[in-house]
């Protein structure tokens, strides 16, 4: 063993004891004729201390070490003079009696501290160095216990851990698929599982009545803080269940995850919101429940008061009312404007109405609307004094709620509302069944095609499909969907009506998803389940912006990994190999 104990393990209670530690040097600081080493490792940092006056060929030896050194020290612990409160291990130090260098290291792109001078694409360009970083490491160290956790909840739920292919055919009804040729079936490709539902519920038919897997996923879409092209997910299948059961299970495990990892208690059964509700409300699918600040709509109440054609000719009038901001200067809206007027959000513009401290209200509309408006105005918000209205409309309901949404968002984290210690978790349920879709000019499923409808919906997929509801549901904390799932078609035949409202000839079904279809002909039960992103999870516990340091290699904004260069180029025999051509447009 190159060690005895590790660099985060030894107390003031092991002074005197003889030790050997191995690991990197974080730093090191000649003071007269002592030298100090910070020695680290996966568990901690333990300050090492080389007194010239007691063996000046050791001290000169440890004199030669750089930064992320790979040393092994032995000598004795003995407890600190100068105490660090800041360290597990800083009330005591070990003096060295030996040093072997077990192997040197060059100068690193970037200091390995917790606040690292390092940018993001070097960082992950070197990313095994960054993983050094204690910041780093910690969310890998959350991760695991999560995953522990989880499967110890789901294993006490009568739940059985089953791996399924990576190597699957491809459906690409909903997100991209990344594909991968066959050398042996030349001119055929597999695709990766962007999840894997379809084996999941084949499960279901297996018998196999409670499935879950820490599943690898992949899609080839475009990427986001919360977005990665390979993803990792909690996933799960039960048969013999309906949404209730669903909810009340997975609802107990989160609660399960807030208390053992967070030690944070969720007594209250959460929220149950429907989709239309959230939209009406908050304008997303997924509200971030931690402020208030909902939508007012206002187009009713403007209807016939004014002069003012923007509101007159819109289709959708809402508002919100920020606590306290009447005081914003005309600098901070404009900022405000300019934010609801970037190309991503897209509002042609901003409406305001401050309310004075004696109840006078003062708008950017005043020359359209009266004080006696105004003042209905300010009821109808139930704006006090001091408050700041923000009123947004549009010609498309739900495209101007979503702005209203961002809008709202963005004032909550100015005003510092979004908390990352605060967790508001909620149920989004009854999703619509189908979205339309412009680009391919039909309707599309908006979870997926194996989603059941609402039971009493189903007469209407033949007279009004746009108006049926999914047996849906979602998990959102704090405005981040963390999981969502839906109660499954069993029936073949409900299945391919499904399909022949997507468009789907007998044919195309057949060929893409036959082999459910055929398995539901042998006796398919009532199943369910839903799919967590695991490292979405990781990330809110973690308090972090984005999934990307939860992941040990991720890629970046780009899809790309810089440490490993990839996607990359192949060589022509491979090409030969695979019968393929590389045909790349400019």
């Amino acid at each position: 063993m190159y060690r005895t104990n590790t660099c985060g393990e030894l107390r003031i209670t092991d002074a005197g004891k003889s030790v050997t530690l191995a690991g990197w040097v974080q730093r090191s600081r000649k003071m007269g004729g002592m030298t100090f080493v910070d020695l680290r490792d996966r568990y901690g940092i333990t300050q090492i201390v080389f007194n010239n006056e007691v063996n000046a060929e050791l001290c000169e030896k440890a004199n030669q070490l750089g930064r992320e050194f790979v040393i092994a020290v032995t000598g004795t612990v003995a407890e600190r003079s100068s105490k660090n409160k800041n360290l597990p291990t800083g009330d005591i130090e070990i003096i060295a009696s030996d040093l072997n260098i077990l192997n040197r290291s060059d100068v690193p792109p970037f200091t390995i501290e917790d606040n690292t001078d390092g940018g993001d694409d070097i960082r992950m360009k070197y990313r095994y160095l960054d993983l050094r970083r204690s910041a780093v490491r910690k969310n890998l160290e959350l991760r695991h216990k999560m995953t522990i956790e989880v499967r110890r909840y789901l294993d006490s739920k009568g739940f059985l851990e089953v791996e399924t292919p990576i190597l699957i055919g491809s459906t690409p009804e909903g997100a991209r698929d990344f594909v991968v040729p066959s050398r042996m079936n030349p001119g055929q490709f597999y695709a990766l599982p962007q999840s894997p539902q379809t084996l999941k519920q084949l499960l279901m038919v297996s018998g196999f009545d409670r499935y879950f897997q820490i599943a690898k996923c992949f899609r080839d879409e475009d990427l986001r803080a919360d977005r990665q092209p390979e993803f990792t997910q909690i996933d799960c299948e039960m048969s013999f269940v309906e949404q209730n059961d669903i909810i009340e299970l997975f609802e107990g495990m989160t609660k399960y995850l807030f208390k053992t990892i967070r030690g944070v208690e969720l007594n209250e059964p959460f929220i149950r919101m429907p989709w239309s509700e959230a939209m009406k409300r908050f304008g997303s699918d997924k509200p971030d429940m931690r402020f208030g600040m909902e939508f007012v709509e206002l187009k009713e109440f403007f209807n016939g008061k004014g002069d003012f054609a923007v509101f007159n000719d819109a289709a959708y009038i809402g508002g919100i009312c920020a606590p306290g901001c009447a005081v914003y200067t005309r600098k901070q809206i404009d900022q405000l404007t300019d934010f609801v007027k970037r190309p991503q959000i897209g509002a042609k513009g901003l409406v305001y109405a401050r309310v004075a401290e004696d109840g006078s209200v003062k708008s950017s509309v005043d020359k359209f609307y009266s004080q006696e408006v105004l003042q209905g105005l300010k009821a109808e918000m139930n704006a006090q004094p001091g408050d700041l209205i923000l009123i947004l409309s549009g010609d498309d309901v739900m495209k101007t709620r979503k702005q209203l949404c961002e809008l709202r968002l963005e004032m909550g984290e100015r005003l510092g509302l979004r908390d990352k210690n605060k967790f508001a978790l909620l149920w989004v349920v009854d999703f619509p069944m189908f979205e339309w879709s412009e680009e391919e000019g039909r309707l599309m499923a908006m979870h997926h095609p194996f989603t059941h409808p609402k039971d009493e919906d189903i007469p209407l997929l033949d007279t009004n499909p746009a108006a049926v509801r999914a047996d849906a549901y979602d998990m959102v904390c704090n405005g981040i969907e963390v999981g969502g799932g839906s109660i499954r078609i069993h029936d073949p035949k409900l299945q391919a009506k499904m399909f022949e409202i997507l468009g789907f000839t007998p044919e195309r079904a057949q060929e893409q998803f036959g082999f459910l279809m055929n398995a539901f002909k042998f006796g398919a039960p009532p199943h369910g389940g839903l799919a967590y992103g695991l490292d979405r999870w990781v990330s809110i516990f973690a308090g972090l912006d984005s999934i990307r340091d939860c992941i040990a290699f991720p890629k970046n904004n780009s899809g790309r990994d810089v440490m490993l260069d990839a996607p990359s180029r192949i060589d022509d025999k491979q090409l030969d190999e695979l019968c393929l051509k590389v045909d790349v447009k400019e």
